[in-house]
């Protein structure tokens, strides 16, 4: 296993990790688990910068990767629903986008085409991080509510974009 892909597995495992600092009551548990929260995005990061700049790009990578990714978002994000502090109805709308954009890959792959991805979706991934550290650190309504609407707006234009840039992978004909 190279350094890429330990450093993927090393995101998953300091998923749980995350989740008993968050709901473990100890003075300054927030602050740890904001530490473990960014310690695993900066996984995020720095696995891909490794993989592509030393060749070390694999098919488990390529797998894992954005799948860590979506475990880690959807971990924090289901923690702010139960806590009251983020929509179970915005939640549903970060899942719908997550399987489309997933089932949308999965024809596109089936057609010979990969669909790389775009610099919105990358835009949707640092944002969704740096909110869900900002209410992690800060209890406050009013910023819920603008970071719920900065991973919705970049969730939603993400999810149209990747669609209207690869339309002709659905073949809607047989619709």
């Amino acid at each position: 296993m190279n350094t890429a892909n330990k450093l993927t597995m090393l995101r998953i495992f300091l998923i749980p990790v995350f989740l008993v600092v968050l709901y473990l009551d100890f003075p300054f548990h927030m602050l740890f688990a904001l530490a473990i929260f960014i310690l695993a995005s900066v996984t995020d990061f720095v696995d891909g910068y490794i993989a592509r700049h030393y060749n070390l790009v694999t098919d488990f990578g390529k797998f894992m990767d954005p799948l860590a990714d979506k475990m880690l978002v959807m971990s924090a994000l289901l923690w702010f629903v139960e806590m009251g502090r983020f929509p179970a109805w915005a939640l549903l709308i970060v899942v719908v986008r997550e399987f489309a954009v997933t089932g949308l890959r999965l024809l596109a792959v089936e057609r010979g085409r990969v669909i790389a991805a775009a610099w919105s979706g990358k835009v949707k991934t640092a944002s969704t991080m740096v909110c869900i550290c900002l209410m992690l650190v800060f209890l406050h309504p009013v910023l819920d509510g603008v970071c719920i609407a900065l991973i919705i707006g970049t969730t939603i234009y993400s999810g149209v974009e990747y669609f209207a840039k690869n339309k002709d992978v659905i073949d809607w004909s047989k619709v």
